[in-house]
């Protein structure tokens, strides 16, 4: 090489090392790009607290364009794994939204990237009420541990009428919604708002109460009224005796 040429490498080697973002390239075929295979998968990350889940309103419509299902919902993975408990919230501006409206039958599906998490609500029409009739969920994170393997967490509620309702109304829960799929994975709904079917201009309906929220705005009024009886029969029952010893005095 001439020292023209050694001056240019040295060059070279001097810029690299001083400025970031310099890279000596090799211009022979044995570098080869990555490949397809090996780009960066999405994965969730199990975390081992519990955090409010962010609120997503997800819609479906007919091939006409008319919304037939509806739901604003924060959704919460429980796992359970080697005597622990993790928690991973669904995320909704990562999902994808996706499913049919049909008559009688609707699908709302929930996915995240690479598959990497799903949530798919079937709902049945059945005379003049609706219900999901089928649940599914998978979640496929990064291991636990370093020499954790890979594993899917799924899980099916089928044949069930969860959250009845009549056509035209929905239903709303503000309390959480637990849900069993599998004996490691749960689903928690909170809080849970949707309507399916009959949804004039994509709306919700009238809302239907849950017993959850019911109890918890019922009971306390009960209690207190409860309490409240208590104590008036024992002040009249103290003023009662009072009285009885005071007319006992005056005969003597």
């Amino acid at each position: 090489m001439t020292p023209r040429g050694h001056s240019g490498g040295w060059c070279l080697l001097f810029l690299a090392a001083i400025i970031p973002g310099v890279h000596l390239h090799r211009s022979d075929s044995s570098v080869q790009p990555a490949s397809d295979s090996e780009a960066q998968i999405y994965r969730p990350v199990l975390q081992p607290s519990e955090a409010a889940p962010q609120i997503g309103t997800y819609m479906m419509k007919t091939p006409a364009g008319k919304p037939c299902v509806k739901a604003t919902m924060g959704a919460e993975y429980v796992v359970s794994e080697k005597k622990k408990t993790w928690y991973f919230n669904l995320d909704p501006s990562r999902v994808r939204t996706s499913g049919y409206c049909d008559k009688q039958v609707a699908v709302l599906s929930l996915t995240l990237p690479d598959n990497a998490a799903g949530l798919q609500l079937t709902f049945k029409k059945e005379k003049s009420f609706f219900y999901i009739t089928k649940l599914t969920a998978h979640l496929s994170p990064l291991p636990v541990c370093q020499k954790c393997a890979n594993k899917t967490y799924s899980g099916l509620l089928d044949h069930e009428k969860l959250f009845k309702t009549a056509d035209g109304q929905s239903f709303n829960c503000k309390s959480e919604n637990l849900l069993l799929m599998s004996s490691e994975l749960k689903i928690k709904l909170v809080p849970l708002h949707m309507q399916a079917f009959t949804l004039p201009d994509g709306r919700y309906g009238q809302e239907v109460e849950c017993w959850a929220d019911f109890n918890k705005r019922v009971i306390p009024i009960v209690l207190g009224a409860t309490v409240l009886g208590l104590i008036l029969i024992a002040v009249l029952t103290f003023l009662f005796i009072r009285d009885r010893h005071r007319q006992g005095y005056d005969r003597l």
